[in-house]
């Protein structure tokens, strides 16, 4: 939870310069030296005498796991995960090196576009482009304020620094990530509880570790298989809680085959046997929280009999495992998830975020070894004023906030923007590397309320079909072709990284999201804030912390901060109002939820009688998100195991007369689509398991186009109380077997 700026001083003080820092890499990070030659018997094996490097980030997910480029003749020969990030730890998953295709994909995106009168895309310049949008910026900040501006932004390096600024620049506040979509919900949960949005569990020195509704075997991050692989082989508990069991089971003890949408009540059944029998650490409780007397009165009716109940989870493994978790304890937690099990799923997510950080605060396990852990972080120091002047600070506060009080404002919840747009609110709208209109709720509304802006811009490296909705749409270069601003990376040794420039741009007419917004800002009257370069801005980021932008490529593109590291035993400071753990929430209860975690039912609940399942999307350990779909050899694993299939509980395939492979028609309210089946008992029969990616409809993604059904069709556009995530999994459907 805390973080540190470090001076030059202090980092060298430290003993932390470049030597130790280049040291701390190893022998994969020190080849990754920027300018370096290849080793001559390797180059040799390649047919080429001649092979530099760069260090990068990978752009296939929001992890961003580093790696060094070995380029030969201008062409990627070959990407090694870099040993010092602390994400890829040597290592990159399949996504890492599918998505290198992204640079010389057929489909990229090569000069700007404008949508003509007959809506079809016709080619202009950048000059034209710029001079266009910034005068329908200009007349709608006349008409409507400048307030009636958002921007979309899923964030990355210097995305994140520079669509902010543009947007603050113009005097508005409304500068929403993908988070609404994603993680909102639990991060916003954390902080009503712990005063932060996310903390890490210590899997590989843990005694037992519970995941719900994630799977690090699905490709979350290198390093974290790593872990859980280390837990295994020490003989940790790992439970999975899961409505599909997930290939996290090959290191794992129990799969939980829970009921969708009913963690919250497991939770509370978990947290009534450890309070009820005395078994939760009470003087930590006492010492550090507030409200427990309320909470824990409140779960005397939540009996692992009620939650079995709700669960579909026998009472005897509801309190066994609470059992299990008290034994282990402190070296013991329940991992902080992300987006499948409540990031943004169920109108009950926040909640179920809240519970589960009071879980392991029954558990005394913050910041123990095996436990929950708050580790630190580095940023950025003040810069030069004149070099790099503040931007007026915006007084409005970010559309959503009154609405949804309990969503960060870090994040915004982008579907009530979209809300917004609809009701002609919102006037224009930027996105950048974000697909709203496939990912982000029901797809039919979000190109309605799309529809009805008098202005969208979108910045991205290929026709997604967001891009598809625009104005204009503005290509940019990929994530090999640019530099970008440092990545700081907090953790038990948090870092600094460096995604660099790796090839030579593909395409001339194509430009880098900082050049971007940069001369967007020029156009519209602002440029003024603008009037440095990203290396420039990159350089005078590092000195503030004792580095620069040369000493980081020496250095391999990654260093560590060592006076910062973790330490266990540490009591954090908790960054709530009280001051400590909140068993109860002022905020809560003022947005109309309860003031302590209780049971919330789901928006919507299965009907055996009607043959309604609940949808439920995930990724793969291949795919994450609809920007990885259209790469041809990641697309080729899926059509070689016939990955696209949505999944069926065997016993209900059974009784609706459908065989593994058989083409079957998913329906409700919002959709109707046709794709095939895989039939397995590793899915809860009260689910329809589909892989959120797929369903491409942009024609130009021609290697995505058609392939599967889209998990967004079939949602309800709806968004959850208090806190604005979207309800992902708020959706029932049917499903037949085509020609019943």
């Amino acid at each position: 939870m805390s973080e540190k700026t470090l001076t030059r001083r202090t980092f060298l003080e430290a003993g932390a310069g470049l030597a130790a820092g280049a040291a701390v890499l190893g022998a994969a990070g020190a080849a990754g030296m920027a300018g370096a030659a290849l080793d001559p018997e390797v180059a040799h094996a390649w047919g080429g005498p001649v092979v530099t490097t760069a260090h990068s980030l990978c752009n296939a997910c929001s992890s961003k796991c580093g790696f060094t480029a070995y380029v030969r003749d201008g062409e990627i020969a070959q990407v090694i995960g870099d040993a010092g990030h602390p994400y890829a730890k040597g290592k990159l998953c399949a996504r890492g090196y599918g998505y290198l295709q992204i640079a010389t994909s057929e489909d990229r995106l090569t000069e700007p576009l404008k949508k003509n009168e007959k809506g079809v895309f016709e080619p202009i310049s950048w000059d034209q482009a710029y001079a266009e949008i910034a005068e329908r910026v200009q007349a709608i900040i006349d008409e409507a304020g400048p307030e009636a501006l958002a921007m979309v932004q899923d964030p990355r390096p210097s995305g994140k620094y520079y669509t902010k600024r543009f947007m603050n620049a113009l005097g508005s506040a409304n500068v929403y990530t993908h988070g609404a979509a994603c993680n909102l919900s639990k991060e916003a949960g954390f902080t009503q509880v712990i005063g932060t949005g996310n903390y890490s569990s210590d899997v590989a020195n843990s005694k037992m570790t519970m995941f719900i509704g994630r799977s690090y075997a699905d490709a979350i991050r290198p390093s974290s298989v790593s872990a859980l692989q280390k837990a295994h082989e020490r003989g940790a508990r790992i439970v999975l809680v899961d409505p599909r069991c997930n290939n996290t089971i090959a290191f794992a003890d129990e799969w939980v085959p829970i009921n969708p949408g009913t963690d919250l009540a497991l939770l509370l059944g978990m947290s009534h046997v450890l309070v009820t029998r005395g078994l939760y650490y009470a003087e930590y409780v006492a010492k550090n929280a507030v409200g427990f007397e309320e909470w824990a009165a409140s779960l005397a009716a939540c009996t692992p009999a009620w939650a079995e109940s709700i669960t579909g989870i026998p009472a005897s493994t509801i309190e066994r495992l609470a059992v299990e978790f008290a034994d282990a304890a402190p070296a013991a937690s329940i991992e902080p998830s992300w987006r499948g099990a409540f990031g943004c799923s169920y109108e009950n997510s926040g909640e179920t975020a809240r519970a589960v950080c009071l879980f392991n605060t029954l558990l005394g396990c913050w910041n123990q070894k095996g436990g929950a852990l708050f580790t630190p972080s580095v940023s950025v120091g003040k810069l030069d004023e004149a070099k790099f002047p503040s931007v007026p600070k915006v007084e409005a506060k970010i559309l959503g906030s009154k609405e949804y009080p309990l969503s960060l404002s870090s994040m915004g919840s982008n579907v009530y923007a979209a809300q917004q747009a609809h009701a002609g609110v919102i006037k224009g709208m930027f996105f950048y590397n974000s697909n709203m209109a496939a990912g982000y709720s029901n797809t039919a509304f979000l190109a309605e309320a799309l529809g009805r802006l008098d202005l969208m811009v979108v910045v991205d490296v290929q026709m997604s079909e967001t891009a598809q909705l625009a104005d204009y749409v503005l290509p940019e270069c990929s994530y090999l072709e640019r530099l970008e601003l440092p990545e700081f990376i907090g953790g038990k040794v948090p870092c600094v990284t460096l995604r660099d420039k790796v090839l030579e741009r593909v395409h001339p007419e194509t430009r880098s999201c900082d050049e971007i917004f940069s001369e967007l800002a020029r156009a519209c009257g602002v440029g003024e804030y603008f009037d440095f370069t990203v290396e420039e801005l990159a350089d005078a980021q590092l000195q503030t912390v004792g580095l620069s932008l040369e000493t980081l490529r020496q250095a391999g593109g990654t260093a560590s901060f060592p006076e910062a590291a973790f330490e266990y035993g540490n009591t954090p400071k908790w960054k709530t109002p009280t001051g400590k753990i909140q068993f109860t929430s002022e905020a809560c209860a003022a947005a109309g939820l309860s003031p302590y975690p209780v049971w919330v039912e789901p928006a919507v609940m299965p009907d055996g009688a009607a043959g309604t399942l609940r949808l439920v999307g995930g990724k793969q350990a291949h795919m994450s998100h609809t920007q990885t779909t259209n790469v041809a050899d990641l697309m080729q694993i899926t059509k070689d195991y016939d990955l696209d299939r949505v999944w069926l509980s065997a016993d209900v395939a059974q009784r609706l007369g459908i065989a593994d492979g058989d083409e079957v028609i998913v329906s409700n309210e919002c959709h109707e689509g046709r794709g095939r089946v895989k039939v397995t008992q590793r899915v809860n029969p009260t689910t329809l398991f589909m892989p959120s990616h797929y369903g491409c409809s942009s024609p130009e993604q021609r290697t995505a186009y058609g392939v599967g059904l889209r998990q967004m069709d079939f949602v309800p556009f709806r968004i959850e109380p208090g806190y604005g995530g979207i309800c992902s999994q708020e959706a029932l459907v049917t499903v037949k077997k085509v020609g019943a």
